[in-house]
């Protein structure tokens, strides 16, 4: 039962890295400057909605790896 409960929070954290990953602005922009501005970006560097969507991604990725850590040790 515990393992069922680790793949299924393993998908979902899977699933929203997939989704933060492609949120995030690369070299000509993406979809992060829909949400926090263009010019913000380029004045000062980062927007505080840049600064959160990386904390989020790294609580997600952190998320990911312990449960696919788990699962291997439970299944080996």
């Amino acid at each position: 039962m515990l393992t069922d409960a680790m793949v299924l929070i393993n998908v979902l954290a899977s699933i929203g890295l997939i989704v933060l990953v492609l949120l995030h602005s690369g070299k000509g922009g993406g979809l992060s400057d829909m949400l926090g501005g263009s010019l913000g970006s380029v004045a000062s560097g980062s927007t505080a909605v840049e600064k959160n969507l990386d904390r989020i991604t790294i609580v997600c990725l952190t998320l990911f790896a312990f449960t696919t850590i788990i699962i291997a040790l439970r299944w080996s």
